[in-house]
């Protein structure tokens, strides 16, 4: 593990999150259910409970890369392709906010992608010069 660079507590608080938005869904039920009521019942049965396992496992798996600073951009490009899908077939209708104003909205996605982008693009978006 890496705990040195400007991005460690960065990595090491995505990876937490990421974590612990996994883990316990698969100790009580929490994933099944998911891909059961929710991925089902929009379109995707009979494949939502292994697309849930799916999406699950990768965010634990984009975790230890980002814990252990390797294979950072492949795993941060699949999490933001999965965080936007949540953006867009679940938080977008309840707004903007995650608490306070509202419920559930996007706003804690929208920060999420923003740092993994920052993982994959560490320069920002500066031009390179000719």
């Amino acid at each position: 593990m890496n705990l040195t660079g400007n991005t460690f507590l960065l990595r090491l608080a995505v990876a937490i999150i990421l974590l612990m938005h996994s883990i316990p869904g698969m100790f009580n039920n929490g994933i099944n259910d998911f891909g059961i009521h929710y991925l089902n019942e929009v379109g995707f049965a009979p494949v939502g409970v292994p697309l849930a396992w799916a999406i699950k496992l990768s965010h634990v798996a984009a975790a230890f890369c980002l814990l252990f600073n390797k294979f950072i951009k492949p795993a941060a490009i699949i999490t933001i392709i999965i965080l936007i899908a949540g953006i867009i077939m679940v938080h977008f209708k309840e707004g903007w906010f995650v608490v306070g104003g509202g419920r559930n909205g996007v706003e804690f996605n929208f920060l999420l992608v923003i740092v993994l982008l920052t993982f994959i693009l560490p320069d920002g978006l500066k031009r390179e010069k000719a």
